[in-house]
């Protein structure tokens, strides 16, 4: 057993709190290797935000829980070494099951998520309510999450969007205990997050999807007052990043994401954590791929790293500054 405390790690229960009261949102970064790691605590140290690191099931599995929380102490270490020690949050994100997220916990997470939103309610309550018991015996939070978001994202996948149900919310954040609740108001997970013939497709081409449902968020928000929503599928899909990869040779066809302004008005809402994942592989797909066809004879993964990284930096620092506000809140 090795509490997260001992790794210099933080829950969410106080960022949220603050986080709630100044209007703004957390940003939850998914990394999987050292170039992501690397980025997002140096995005957040020169921006001075707080962070939390987000880990799937299969980064988990990809880059190994024993490596992984050396990482994390690694990322606080860093982060004093740059010169400002910023909060940091070990967020397992999308957890499927109840050992998976006893395991997380064990081994230094200082938040979980329990993903039981493809079950029927009633189980989802159980299960939610079992991680939420054995998690707060070591002070991590969990989220739960009501509602279902369309899209693909490793093993978590969806043909279409379930709405979270409003008259559902109280109840299960009193049955469960849970400490923030992910809802499904129209975001996506993937780098495609809506068919063209769900969007507007402007005169240049461009296509826009479908405005979030902030109606519904207006009124969880009424029913749960004061209580921390998170977002997840919240990627903007930089349209910058698909053209630089299909003109290096991939194929990302009607690749769109949520647009950045609903995000910001989400964000000065009780929206305090905001889960982005495909715009840094995107980015970091988009270098890696301009460097290997400008320079062909490159064979050294620093040459082609090292620049994804950078790039994820400004993508990163960019989120914080323009889109979720936490600039200057660690």
């Amino acid at each position: 057993m090795i509490s997260y405390k001992e790794l210099g790690l933080v829950n969410t229960r106080e960022l949220f709190k603050k986080a709630m009261e100044g209007k703004y949102a957390i940003p939850a970064y998914n990394f999987n290797n050292m170039e992501q790691l690397q980025a997002i605590i140096q995005a957040c140290v020169e921006t001075r935000s707080p962070v939390i690191l987000q880990v799937s099931k299969g980064a988990r599995e990809y880059a190994n829980p024993t490596l992984l929380r050396h990482m994390a102490r690694g990322a606080v270490e860093y982060a004093r070494e740059l010169g400002y020690e910023i909060p940091i949050v070990l967020h397992l994100d999308h957890g499927d099951s109840y050992e998976l997220c006893k395991s997380c916990v064990d081994m230094g997470f200082s938040s979980v998520m329990i993903d039981g939103s493809h079950l029927p309610y009633e189980e989802n309550v159980e299960l939610t309510r079992k991680v939420v018991e054995y998690a707060h015996k070591y002070d991590v939070t969990v989220e739960g999450e009501l509602g279902v978001l369309a899209g693909i994202e490793e093993h978590v996948s969806s043909e279409k969007t379930i709405y979270t149900d409003p008259n559902q919310v109280e109840d299960f954040v009193k049955r469960t205990g849970v400490d923030s609740l992910a809802i499904a108001i129209g975001t996506s997970h993937g780098a495609v997050k809506f068919k063209p013939e769900q969007c507007t497709r402007l005169p240049d081409g461009r296509l826009v999807p479908p405005p979030l449902r902030f109606d519904i968020l207006e009124e969880i928000e009424r029913r749960l007052p004061g209580f921390p929503i998170v977002l997840h599928g919240s990627s903007s899909v930089p349209p910058q990043y698909v053209e630089m990869i299909n003109k290096y040779g991939g194929k990302l066809k009607d690749a769109v994401g949520i647009p950045e302004d609903q995000l910001r008005k989400a964000a000065r809402s009780a929206v305090c954590k905001i889960n982005i994942d495909s715009d840094g592989r995107l980015a970091m797909t988009a270098m890696i791929r301009k460097v290997l066809h400008e320079q062909p004879e490159v064979f050294d993964p620093r040459k082609y790293l090292g620049p994804a990284r950078a790039e994820l930096k400004e993508l990163y620092k960019h989120k914080i500054i323009n889109v979720l506000g936490s600039e200057g809140k660690a």
